[in-house]
């Protein structure tokens, strides 16, 4: 999965997209990450998966990138 973190709220840094290991799925759809970060590791719990605008704070499963 792609965990995409929300940036700072004065614009210093953007979101970004995180590598991220589902560690659980729940039952109301959410499902819980291990997200991997340049500066270290963190979990994340219930968080919704959004494979249409991928809006910070949500996950999605990772772009197809032909002949990549």
């Amino acid at each position: 999965m792609h965990y995409v973190s929300y940036g700072t709220p004065g614009g210093e840094y953007a979101p970004e997209h995180r590598a991220a290991t589902v560690t659980a799925v729940n039952d109301d759809g959410t499902v819980d990450l291990f997200v991997m970060n340049p500066s270290g590791v963190f979990f994340n719990r219930g968080v919704v998966i959004d494979d249409e605008t991928k809006a910070p704070g949500t996950c999605h499963w990772p772009e197809y990138v032909p002949g990549g």
